[in-house]
């Protein structure tokens, strides 16, 4: 699947309510149970790569690496933003399944290529 396919697919996902953006909001998404799946950009700090991978490896859930901060800023309607989560879980395994079936370049899921 195409980038810009995935891009409006994020812009699906925030109409719908079903996206928290944001540092802050998705840490806080994360540890309250409700995100279903994490993406932070591919130029996201390796800080800030480190802090995600390690908070979604201790509370199990799946996070991936895809596209830039500009482009994910701009596919939410927002400014940059490093790191998103998709809080319905329907929409967090439709948007995995577009993810790992066109083998994104740069695709990474819990460290593991």
């Amino acid at each position: 699947m195409e980038n810009d396919k995935i891009y409006s697919f994020l812009g699906l996902c925030i109409r719908a309510g079903k996206l928290d953006t944001g540092e802050l909001a998705v840490e806080k998404s994360i540890s309250s149970g409700k995100a279903r799946l994490i993406i932070i950009s591919e130029d996201a700090s390796e800080n800030t790569k480190k802090q995600f991978h390690d908070k979604c490896r201790f509370y199990n859930v799946p996070v991936v690496e895809f596209g830039e901060k500009e482009k994910l800023g701009h596919a939410t309607g927002k400014s940059e933003r490093t790191s998103l989560a998709i809080t319905d879980t329907g929409l967090a395994q439709a948007l995995m399944k577009k993810l790992l079936s066109g083998e994104q370049d740069g695709g990474d899921m819990n460290g593991k290529n």
